[in-house]
């Protein structure tokens, strides 16, 4: 009996666990594939989506861009994936990219025509990515904050975006 009672607490809190809302909702504007280009220190074009993963548990995006050959620099593309979750009420995102950079951001607004992500490593470089909903889709942002200013962010890249689908 005690075994029938283990085995029905175990499927209970399975389908509880199934049935919670994901933290990132208020981000489901962002869900779909998007095309976009844009400039900052290089001009260029590519793409991201946002894709619920891990049972719609997390949001995971994933971007890339390719740079022609510019200001006296070769050819290049960048790629990058972030993994965005609740974690106890709040909203975080972990990004890594081809360029071997690992950035942990803390979701600091998150509405449902913006949101702003802030990196919180105490060390080094502060970042900040923002995205707007606009009427023909969406505009984002990338600043950086140098050491010792890390309040003091400037644009290195700025983009537009359409839905690609």
């Amino acid at each position: 009996m005690r075994i029938v009672a283990a085995v029905v607490a175990c499927l209970a809190l399975a389908g509880a666990a199934q049935a919670a809302e994901p933290g990132w909702t208020p981000l489901s504007w962002l869900v779909g594939d998007w095309k976009g280009e844009g400039g900052g220190v290089e001009t260029g074009r590519g793409g991201f989506s946002f894709t619920p993963e891990a049972g719609g548990q997390v949001l995971v995006r994933k971007n890339f861009a390719a740079y022609p050959a510019q200001n006296g620099k070769p050819a290049s593309r960048h790629d990058d994936l972030m993994v965005i979750a609740g974690d106890a009420g709040r909203l975080r995102a972990t990004y890594w990219d081809s360029e071997g950079r690992t950035i942990h951001y803390a979701v600091t607004e998150a509405t449902a025509d913006h949101v702003l992500f802030l990196s919180d490593d105490p060390a080094g470089p502060r970042f900040r990515l923002s995205y707007r909903k606009t009427p023909n889709g969406l505009t984002g942002r990338f600043e950086i904050a140098p050491p010792p200013a890390r309040n003091q962010f400037r644009d290195d890249l700025t983009w537009t975006a359409t839905r690609a689908r």
